[in-house]
């Protein structure tokens, strides 16, 4: 459900908003969690920021950025440099022009599936807010697994809440390498996910891929766990246009 100033909403979506937006807020509008709003351009931001993850997402799968463990990684150098944390961004470069780099020459970079969601998450802000704002506010960026910038501000819970644009995890409990102990996923709605070194599949389909890459005589499946990440919107939407 929406809840907009203390009054939950029952009308259509509003005007002027994208297919992707409209399904966004359908979603919001038919969950059983109460979503709160305090002002009709907090949730404008709200759909255009999830829209934004999603075809972040889309991007990156058809990119030609590969699947690799650290010590196999690749940054492209012009903009970043690997250090024991991961990769920094260079003296002098804007942050807005390496993220942007990743998505334009693909095949300058290689990384793993949490790297991946950061790497979508700083894209979408991006795309999402001011152009002045992100590189003030994210200027020193260590991009590796989990590390993130604190104003990126991400957000984990626990439930089924599953709206688009949230970040999903499949746990792999009989994995056969580290690398391969889950899988974190971008949630498309309709049954699909996208996860980097998986691609864009179904949860079944994802939880297939998975299973094979399990240690012989496995016993356990992997399954997709009850708990979701979002950004925290509301924080961000004070910088966008």
């Amino acid at each position: 459900m929406i809840i907009m100033m203390g009054a939950q909403l029952q009308s259509p979506p509003p005007k002027n908003l994208s297919d992707l937006e409209k399904k966004i807020y359908d979603a919001l509008l038919k969950s059983e969690i109460p979503h709160q709003y305090s002002s009709w351009k907090h949730l404008h931001f709200e759909l255009l920021l999830r829209k934004n993850i999603i075809e972040a997402a889309t991007k990156l799968a058809y990119s030609p950025v590969e699947f690799k463990v650290f010590q196999d990684s690749k940054f492209n150098p012009r903009y970043w440099t690997k250090t024991q944390g991961g990769y920094l961004l260079n003296p002098f470069v804007l942050p807005s022009q390496a993220i942007e780099d990743i998505f334009q020459n693909g095949h300058e970079y290689a990384f793993e599936c949490s790297t991946a969601i950061v790497i979508i998450y700083y894209y979408a802000v991006l795309k999402s807010i001011n152009l002045e704002a992100f590189n003030r506010i994210f200027p020193n960026l260590l991009v590796w697994d989990w590390s993130y910038d604190e104003d990126l501000r991400i957000i984990t819970k626990v439930g089924t809440d599953f709206i688009p644009g949230d970040v999903l995890y499949f746990h792999n409990p009989d994995y056969l390498y580290p690398v391969w102990i889950g899988e974190n996923a971008v949630y498309f709605g309709d049954d699909q996910y996208f996860g980097h070194g998986i691609g864009i599949k179904s949860k079944e389909e994802m939880i297939r891929a998975l299973n094979t890459l399990r240690k012989p005589n496995a016993q356990k499946s992997a399954y997709l766990l009850s708990q979701y990440s979002r950004l925290d919107f509301l924080y961000l939407s004070q910088f966008s246009y």
